[in-house]
């Protein structure tokens, strides 16, 4: 059996092997791809962890892989597409490809094409998502009662206008700017804002979160502070002492209030 809210120090295999068919709500994750991201030197095993994700998570489960490709050889290696349709192979649905567009941080590239500064966040479901808390954050140019155009037919041809009420704020795109990560101690880090809105985003409160790279503890963290169960995969020693010291910090801090 696992135990929730604790950080395995071990291969995410190994930890999942513990972990009951559809047993996890939401994965967070972005894993060490091609060579732009590396652990201390460890690699991991994809095909065998996205069945075994597949695996543990519920019905109406969501994974959230968060990957880019490296260019070898003048050539984008294609990784993070063609892990998106092994997913599939498994039986996820991809529920959204999602942008995420990095403000504040350094652009990489050559001068032989456009600056690159995002990443793909593939939103895996196991069915139908049972928790889709879309946030509302997008701010509407327009308020109140609109006359807008209807959609069209297979022929062209608009079926009309039609009125709908426009709040204030709209559901976000799917393409989320969010500034670069500023944690020092882990050169991979992603944004807690990235980890918290995709938490709100496709769980609820209770669920259990899970990390098969949690690094420096990030998805642990916010699940925590959101009121999350949580269990974690890291298979550096390193990184899980900083996890565990970073979410001692959390709660140390979250009492004083």
């Amino acid at each position: 059996m696992i135990e929730i809210n604790r950080i395995y120090n071990e291969n995410c295999l190994d930890t999942m092997a513990r972990i009951k068919d559809n047993f996890i709500d939401l994965t967070v994750t972005s894993p060490p791809y091609d060579n732009l991201r590396t652990y201390n030197g460890y690699s991991f095993d994809f095909k065998n962890i996205a069945k075994e994700l597949y695996r543990v998570t519920k019905e109406g489960g969501v994974v959230v892989w968060i990957v880019n490709d490296a260019t070898i050889n003048g050539s984008e290696t294609g990784t993070s597409f063609k892990q998106a349709l092994f997913f599939k192979e498994c039986g996820f649905n991809l529920h959204d490809t999602m942008i995420w567009e990095k403000t504040g941080a350094g652009a990489i590239g050559s001068n032989l094409c456009y600056w690159q500064n995002f990443e793909y966040m593939f939103v895996f479901s196991k069915g139908r998502p049972k928790s889709i808390n879309l946030i509302e954050d997008r701010k509407n140019k327009e308020v109140g009662e609109i006359t807008t155009s209807g959609s069209r037919g297979k022929d062209g041809i608009s079926k009309g206008k039609r009125k709908i009420i426009s709040k204030p704020f709209g559901k976000r795109f799917n393409l989320w700017k969010v500034s670069g990560s500023t944690h020092k101690i882990h050169k991979a880090t992603f944004p807690e804002k990235l980890v918290k809105d995709h938490i709100l985003s496709w769980s609820n409160e209770g669920d259990i979160i899970y990390d098969p790279f949690i690094g420096s503890g990030t998805t642990a963290k916010i699940a925590y502070l959101l009121n999350r169960k949580w269990i974690g995969s890291e298979i550096s020693l390193e990184y899980t002492e900083i996890a565990k010291n970073r979410i001692k910090e959390a709660k140390n801090k979250l009492e004083l209030f």
